[in-house]
């Protein structure tokens, strides 16, 4: 069954996996579009070896179902490695920080989610 709420501190670390159950990461955090209360982003490590070289993902949270197995907790992602690969992304040591929302309607837009902007206007 999968837990209704999830505390904040336990995103950081959480394993992600897909529907073959293979690995596909780790969330890292969620972006918070604090204008709108509205989650525009989980973020996923991706790749390398002991935190070397890996790469960082944005996945709209909307992509992810949240399972409890074994007293585990686990992220499903429905992607394969090489969809995610092809995902927007960027360095683990350079976040995006756009004064406007192209890089997150990117990530919406990728995911087939839409345009996150048209659902979630900014306010002024």
């Amino acid at each position: 069954m999968a837990p209704k709420l999830l505390k904040a501190s336990t995103i950081d670390g959480l394993k992600v996996i897909n529907r073959s159950r293979e690995d596909i990461g780790k969330l890292k955090d969620l972006m918070i579009d604090w204008q709108n209360g509205s989650i525009a982003y989980a973020v996923i490590s991706f790749g390398g070896f002991l935190g070397i070289g890996d790469k960082y993902f944005a996945v709209p949270l909307e992509s992810f179902r949240f399972e409890h197995e074994d007293g585990t907790d686990y992220a499903v992602l429905d992607v394969s490695k090489e969809q995610l690969e092809n995902a927007p992304g960027f360095d683990k040591d350079v976040w995006p920080q756009h004064a406007d929302y192209t890089f997150i309607d990117s990530v919406h837009s990728h995911y087939g989610y839409g345009v996150y902007s048209e659902r979630y206007p900014p306010r002024m």
